[in-house]
């Protein structure tokens, strides 16, 4: 039981980095996987925090979301937005192929609604 959670975490944070890594790869020069995948880890934990928030959590979520990004990767705030959109879209698509395929019912953290 605690390893089937283990490999279903691990393997959301993966999901939730490449989803990052792709965003900045492609509005940005950065090409590092390592680093996306903290950039996750960050924003599930960031995420985490303020989604207790009733009614604005997920709003202040998203804010604090992108600001993470923001943080993280060079550009601003509107280079971090569209590196939060691709990398939303790029999850989503992974998930729905491997939770299609796999049947897993995974999620992704660090990339809210996912």
């Amino acid at each position: 039981m605690v390893f089937g959670l283990i490999i279903t975490f691990v393997v959301a944070l993966l999901v939730g980095g490449l989803g990052i890594h792709l965003g900045a790869r492609a509005v940005t020069d950065v090409d590092d996987y390592g680093y996306a995948v903290g950039t996750a880890l960050y924003g599930a934990i960031a995420l985490a925090v303020v989604s207790w928030i009733p009614l604005i959590g997920l709003l202040i979520g998203l804010v604090v979301w992108i600001g993470l990004i923001n943080w993280r990767y060079p550009g601003g705030w509107v280079q971090a937005a569209v590196i939060g959109i691709v990398a939303w879209l790029a999850a989503a698509i992974i998930l729905g192929v491997l939770n299609g395929l796999l049947r897993l019912g995974l999620g992704a953290f660090g990339i809210p609604g996912i």
